[in-house]
């Protein structure tokens, strides 16, 4: 179920009431809003725009029981189609190629080759464009974008669209998606886990900032806990570093690697949030604070720095929130090469 992009939907009709369509459309923004979800639900509207004009459902949102979101989510539309990574031929666990290949691109030509069946129109979801290889499949893909059949709507979503050829680019119009707001968060993350308790969804939402897949990824992770020890840092400060070290003690473990990368996430946005209520000195400490943690962040990935002074360096940006501002000890912030 698609939660928020109202604008981007808006922005949809709007071209679809007009005189001509274009013939294919660049979905953009951050990761984990719901891109792959607004395509498929722009594809069943466009599709039942073709098939039953008479039907006006209220923006995307098609009414229960539609023949057509009926088809789609059983995989059998005649005029659909979507391409993603297909799992390994000798995989065992599922896990998928690393690339959507020349062959599935090309493989839509019978179906670029006929006439719709049931709308008017034919729809090829790809998702995502930025997992298209280079150059077979992106050529591939081109060709088909410079001399579109008749009647055919490409959605391309992409996480990343600078590093698309510029050719495919020029080709589609820019549907950028925003992220969610808190209200919209909210109906996702209580969709999405069902037994969370408002508490619980509240700091999702304000761990995701706007990205419902990030949230769902921290509630995977349970990083809850890390983040009430990091708003009781920001609060009160942690003057004996005895926080920090209990955070760094748990993130160094190696099992704990992604509940650590998480983490080097998490930590500017903690710190964004603490920006918003500030005024004068307090927010320009909030801002120097940011920046240097973002740049810790990034450093920390890049250079496989050590987790565990990393994470006391992190923590130690927090606890300047609260007016804590603890002795630089060279071992708590001295950071090596993995």
């Amino acid at each position: 179920m698609l939660h928020g992009h109202e604008a981007a939907a808006d922005a949809l009709l709007a071209a679809m009431r007009g005189r001509a369509l274009h013939h294919a459309w660049l979905i953009t923004g951050p990761p984990g809003i719901g891109k792959a979800t607004f395509a498929r639900a722009a594809a069943a509207r466009l599709l039942v725009e073709g098939a039953e004009p008479g039907v006006l459902p209220l923006r995307l949102a098609l009414p229960p029981g539609n023949r057509t979101a009926a088809l789609l989510g059983a995989g059998a539309h005649p005029d659909y189609r979507e391409l993603r990574r297909l799992p390994k031929k000798d995989s065992k666990d599922g896990e998928l190629a690393r690339s959507i290949t020349v062959d599935q691109v090309r493989a839509l030509a019978p179906f670029l080759g006929t006439m719709p069946s049931m709308s008017s129109r034919r729809i090829i979801v790809i998702d995502s464009a930025d997992e298209l290889e280079r150059p077979g499949a992106s050529n591939a893909l081109l060709k088909s974008l410079e001399e579109p059949p008749a009647d055919t709507i490409f959605l391309l979503v992409s996480h990343a669209p600078g590093r698309l050829l510029p050719t495919i680019r020029s080709r589609c119009r820019v549907l950028r998606l925003e992220p969610l707001d808190d209200s919209a968060m909210r109906q996702a993350l209580a969709q999405a886990l069902p037994e969370a308790d408002r508490d619980e969804i509240g700091a999702l939402v304000g761990a995701g900032a706007g990205s419902p897949g990030r949230a769902l990824r921290y509630a995977e992770l349970g990083m809850a806990e890390i983040d009430d020890a990091l708003h009781a840092i920001a609060r009160d400060g942690d003057p004996t570093t005895s926080r920090r070290a209990k955070l760094a003690k748990a993130l160094s473990l190696k099992a704990a690697q992604p509940r650590y990368e998480a983490f080097l996430d998490r930590v500017p946005g903690v710190i964004a949030e603490a920006a918003q209520d500030r005024r004068g000195p307090a927010l320009q400490v909030a801002l120097d604070a940011y920046g240097r943690a973002r740049d810790v962040a990034g450093a920390a990935r890049g250079l496989s720095l050590d987790a565990g002074g990393t994470v006391l360096e992190l923590g130690g940006l927090v606890a300047r929130l609260a007016g804590d501002a603890p002795t630089q000890h060279g071992a708590d912030l001295r950071r090596t090469r993995g």
